[in-house]
Parts: structure tokens; C-alpha cells; sequence
């Protein structure tokens, strides 16, 4: 750890953000440009006595979950992100231990983007971890259900009663969507063979469901990046998407994008979903 290094790169970082860029009021009483160390802090979810420690390069070696909060408050890049991390002596992506679950900014944002195509961001156990309004419309609003529940897998193979499905199965036709998420979650188990908590949700699974069980046990990888799925939703009925897999570089993260052909019956349920989803749904990712 460079105590002197990261606490310039900090200072220099934290002067550049203006408050108004991340919703605070700025004002004209302000001695310093940027923002203040306490709104920092604030901002990354630590102590101000922690963070302006890390600034006067007298503070302890901060954890990784410190430094992706400092990273997201202060909107660091992907280089600016991996520099702090370096200059902290800690490594972005720790592969051999667990998925990563901070999503990048660029990813992010390119969500945002999406504003008419349901997206979202997995990890490698399938793990729901960023998501567009139009994502919560197809599939549920994925911000009122506990971490655990935000799996793929899950709301494929067991489907809860009171969720968007009820009883039903979430995927129909030729289950390619469930062959891609079982495959992935098989690449998972070489990439973090001591993850506990992927080991528990291949236990769960097998237990919870004989379909499941059925495709593990078979040793199958098909990992298809682009194929055709039919999701029935309560509102609208069955939507045939096309569903396009993207992977997010060096991070063991896949973007699903999903789409209609132009015209459709499939793209004018999108356009309903688009209207009556954000009517019902505050959704953050």
C-alpha cells in the first residue's frame, strides 16, 4: 500500500467531482473546489474519520468493499478504478475466491441506455446484480426481493408462489435459457471451487428441482451467446424475445439483452410493458 500515492490520487479525484454531479445542492460558501471529505465518505457508506484518514496517508489498508464504495463515489473509470486498487495493494478481482459483484460504471451506464430492451447484468452463478426498469417489468421488480432470490437459476427452476410467475414455469419451449444459466453456473464451479455459497445454491437446486438435477447430472456445457425464448408474463401473456449474451470483459459478468423483431407481437408487448412497468414499479439497479 502507497499511503502517500493513494492520498494524493484521492485529493485529486475528489476535486474534480462537482456536488451537483452526484445530487448534492453546491452553493457558493464552498472553500475548496469538489466535493468535501464528510460527503465522500457519505457516499462510499464509511466513517469521515476513516476516509480523511486515507487522504492524510496515516489510515489502515482499507478493504476491498471500502475502496469499491470510494471508487463508485467518487465515478471512478475502469482505469481509474484498478489504479486505486493498486495503489491500496489490493487486487479489483480476487478470481480465485468468489464472482464479482460490482459492476463497472461503463456497464452501468450502458443499462441506462437501454431504455426500451429489458437488460441486466449476472455473475458466473447467474446472480442478478444490476438491471434496467424494462428488466423489472419482464421479470419482476428485482429490488423488493432478498439477494438470495435474485438468481436466474432460481426463478427458472423454482418458480415461488406470490412472484411474477406464481406456480408457473418462467421459461417455456426449449429451455435454452435454462441450458445457458446451468452452463455457466458449471464454469463457475472451475473459476471459485471454495465458494460456499455456490456450492449451497447447487445443493438447493438439486433438491428443490428433479429438472435441475436432470440437467447438472448430465454434464452438459452449452453456452449459447444468442437464441429465442418464450417468457410468459401475467400482464401481457407469452413474449418470444430473442435474448443476446454479452460478456462483460475481466469481470466474469454476462449483460442479457433481450429483444423483438420489429412489429411483432412480442416488440408491442415490450412497448406495453414500458408503459405500464414504470407505472407500477420504482425500480433502482
Amino acid at each position: 500500500m502507497d499511503k502517500r500515492a493513494l492520498a494524493a490520487f484521492l485529493r485529486s479525484r475528489r476535486e474534480l467531482i462537482r456536488p451537483q454531479d452526484v445530487g448534492l445542492p453546491g452553493g457558493s460558501r464552498r472553500r475548496t473546489p469538489g466535493l468535501r471529505r464528510e460527503e465522500v465518505a457519505q457516499l462510499a457508506h464509511i466513517s469521515t474519520d476513516h476516509y480523511s484518514r486515507l487522504e492524510q496517508a496515516r489510515g489502515r489498508q482499507p478493504s476491498r468493499q471500502v475502496l469499491h464504495g470510494i471508487a463508485r463515489a467518487l465515478r471512478l473509470s475502469d482505469q481509474e478504478r484498478a489504479h486505486l486498487f493498486a495503489l491500496a495493494g489490493e487486487r479489483e478481482h480476487d478470481r480465485g475466491r468468489r464472482p464479482a459483484r460490482e459492476v463497472a460504471p461503463a456497464t452501468t451506464a450502458l443499462l441506462d441506455r437501454l431504455a426500451d430492451l429489458p437488460a441486466l447484468v449476472v455473475d458466473d452463478t447467474c446472480q442478478v446484480i444490476a438491471w434496467n426498469p424494462m428488466a423489472a417489468a419482464l421479470l419482476g421488480d428485482f429490488s423488493t426481493l432478498p439477494h438470495t432470490d435474485r438468481n436466474v437459476l432460481r426463478r427458472i427452476f423454482l418458480p415461488a408462489p406470490g412472484g411474477i410467475t406464481g406456480d408457473a414455469p418462467l421459461i417455456t419451449d426449449d429451455q435454452r435459457l435454462a441450458a445457458n444459466a446451468v452452463s455457466f453456473l458449471r464454469l463457475a464451479t472451475t473459476r471459485y471451487p471454495d465458494d460456499a455459497e455456490l456450492r449451497a445454491l447447487i445443493a438447493e437446486l438439486q433438491v428443490g428441482s428433479p429438472a435441475f438435477a436432470r440437467m447438472w447430472h448430465a454434464q452438459e456445457v452449452q453456452v449459447d451467446h444468442h437464441a429465442r425464448q418464450v417468457l410468459h408474463h401475467p400482464q401481457v401473456g407469452p413474449v418470444e424475445l430473442d435474448f443476446q449474451i454479452l460478456s462483460v470483459p475481466d469481470r466474469d459478468q454476462q449483460l442479457v439483452i433481450f429483444t423483438a423483431d420489429p412489429g411483432s407481437n412480442a416488440d408491442q408487448a415490450l412497448r406495453l410493458l414500458k408503459v405500464i412497468g414504470t407505472q407500477r414499479m420504482d425500480v433502482s439497479g
